[in-house]
């Protein structure tokens, strides 16, 4: 009988153990201290930010001395919405020597003309800028637009933004948008996936050229309401980035 009660006693214990570490663990990933995908500086060294105003205001110089290389910036939602801290940050980061980019937040239930139009007002042409990115991605489970309907959008404000940028566009995504609406599709634009459990796979077709892999990053330099920062990375090194890009280092 007194093995029998060690034994359980033992279990208990083991059990009481694994407990407490799954809820540091729990802890430290709401905390933004710990996140599934860490992905080496070797292997992606061009690391990057995405923000809107959620993130406050924002001092660039310290985030740029974080070895951030790249940001990308809320510029417009829909048909009428402008970030309300687009300007500053767009300036901003550009004189902290980040290199910018400006993404629009597509809306499934706007046309793609206003759309392209709120935009292209809102976002300068700056020979060193990164490319327009579209930000696709569910925002309402009840409403899942036709395909078709979407994949026609999308193409009407690829074109006209490569056109008046000189830039193929970006697109923003998730796996399950780019299933949906851009898998097996002629469309041109470079792929920026959101892929926060494991790095992205190489089946994508256009290959992957950024990634979000921590939509829960900490880093100094930012005063809003959000606690976490976006963080990403791109695919190569800096001489690949800024040969992709036609940008000088």
């Amino acid at each position: 009988m007194k093995q029998i009660t060690n034994k359980v006693k033992r279990t208990i214990l083991a059990w009481c153990g694994l407990c407490v570490v799954c809820m540091i663990l729990v802890s430290l990933i709401l905390s933004g201290r710990l996140w599934f995908n860490m992905p080496s500086r070797r292997s992606y060294p061009v690391r990057g930010v995405d923000v809107s105003h959620y993130q406050g205001t924002i001092h660039w110089e310290t985030i740029a001395s974080q070895n951030i290389t790249f940001a990308f910036i809320k510029a417009t939602e829909g048909s009428g919405l402008v970030d309300e801290c687009f300007t500053e940050n767009w300036n901003n980061a550009r004189a902290a020597g980040l290199y910018t980019g400006a993404y629009h937040f597509f809306s499934f239930d706007s046309g793609a003309d206003t759309q392209t139009e709120n935009f292209i007002r809102t976002v300068p042409i700056e020979a060193d800028a990164l490319p327009p990115v579209i930000d696709l991605e569910f925002y309402r489970s009840d409403h899942l637009p036709p395909t078709e309907t979407v994949q026609e959008n999308l193409r009407y404000m690829l074109s006209a933004l490569s056109e008046h940028y000189g830039k193929t566009p970006i697109i923003y995504t998730t796996h399950q948008c780019w299933e949906t609406y851009l898998k097996d599709t002629d469309m041109e634009y470079i792929l920026w996936i959101r892929s926060i459990f494991t790095p992205p796979s190489s089946s994508y077709e256009p290959k992957w050229c950024f990634w979000q892999y921590n939509p829960r990053g900490l880093l100094d330099g930012y005063e809003g309401d959000e606690t976490f920062i976006d963080l990403n990375a791109y695919c190569g090194t800096m001489d690949e980035f800024t040969a992709a890009f036609g940008i000088e280092s």
